[in-house]
């Protein structure tokens, strides 16, 4: 059955789903790994910067990060270990502008922004002598995923792939972000992309005329930049074309999708129903677990970070379903 009934249990300390959403961002210790650099130059004059981490003769698993994530992300090192555990070569790409220097042309990255991972692709299959095993995407990353591999079809050469808190339905998380305490996340995520327009486009000259201050909800600043900097009409536009969900029945690949019921980014009517998903993707539901939580453990501040572990494994194929 593509819908799978998850054996994901919550550390009885951190149950509640803000709890296990803010826990990993202001307490975890993150793991320590050796990772290397590489900056790719894009056909159209820009640069996106990957980390690698993992044996350089391992099958390379491709790592789509978070809104305004990088390799310092909390969630970061601890994905990237675990798959280099599996026996993979991680990657992660910095989306552009994620990489601590703002990137070149008066664009950016956004939630279906996917020919800059089919390039990377590309450049790893050409430069590094072997094509992509597969994809772990996580939220926006995790949308970008799914919509690449929708958009792939039967065309697709990648062998697996595995999502997490991914907002299928990008209105949806732009609206649930502003009701209760979920105003808390979207406060600090679009001040952190007020911080980044600001100090990319001192560089440059912004085509579009605004004061990003003054925008102070997803759907004021997606209508105010992030569609029109990106070809698109409006904040409708953008959202209808962008969200994952409808592209979710085309993947060709086994693809694991874990999501929690909880997760106060969204609602719980925003995951795919059962008739929505192909055949080829699995779709895994918690009943809590936050968002990019999905933390257990059996003793107060001994956090075991659940989720890296199952995405991991369903990469490597030790668990199918």
């Amino acid at each position: 059955m593509p819908v799978v009934h998850s054996r994901y249990r919550p550390a009885w300390w951190l149950r509640n789903a803000h709890a296990q959403t803010l826990w990993p961002s202001l307490f975890r210790q993150k793991p320590k790994i050796e990772i290397s650099r590489e900056r790719v130059e894009l056909k159209d004059g820009d640069f996106i910067d990957l980390i690698w981490s993992g044996e350089k003769s391992a099958p390379i698993v491709l790592f789509l990060h978070g809104l305004e994530g990088n390799i310092h992300s909390h969630y970061a090192a601890g994905i990237m270990q675990q798959l280099n555990q599996a026996g993979f070569r991680a990657c992660l790409m910095h989306f552009r502008g994620c990489s601590e220097e703002p990137n070149r042309l008066p664009i950016a990255y956004h939630s279906g922004k996917t020919d800059d991972p089919a390039e990377i692709s590309e450049h790893i299959k050409k430069h590094h002598g072997r094509q992509l095993f597969g994809v772990v995407g996580v939220s926006l990353g995790g949308n970008v995923a799914l919509k690449w591999l929708g958009e792939l079809g039967e065309q697709c050469e990648l062998q697996r792939a595995a999502v997490m808190s991914v907002p299928f339905i990008l209105n949806d998380a732009a609206l649930r972000l502003r009701k209760g305490a979920s105003r808390f996340y979207e406060r600090h995520l679009i001040g952190n992309l007020q911080e980044s327009y600001q100090t990319k486009f001192k560089q440059i000259e912004s085509p579009v005329t605004v004061n990003v201050k003054n925008l102070r909800t997803f759907r004021q600043f997606d209508n105010e930049v992030t569609a029109p900097l990106h070809g698109y009409k409006d904040v409708d536009d953008y959202y209808t074309t962008c969200s994952s969900r409808p592209y979710i029945s085309k993947i060709k690949i086994p693809t694991l999708i874990l999501h929690a019921k909880d997760d106060p980014f969204m609602y719980p009517s925003t995951s795919p129903e059962e008739n929505e998903l192909s055949d080829h993707v699995y779709l895994e539901l918690t009943a809590h677990g936050g968002h990019m939580g999905f933390i257990s453990g059996k003793f107060p501040g001994k956090a075991t970070y659940w989720a890296e572990k199952r995405l991991a494994e369903w990469m490597s194929g030790e668990i199918q379903a």
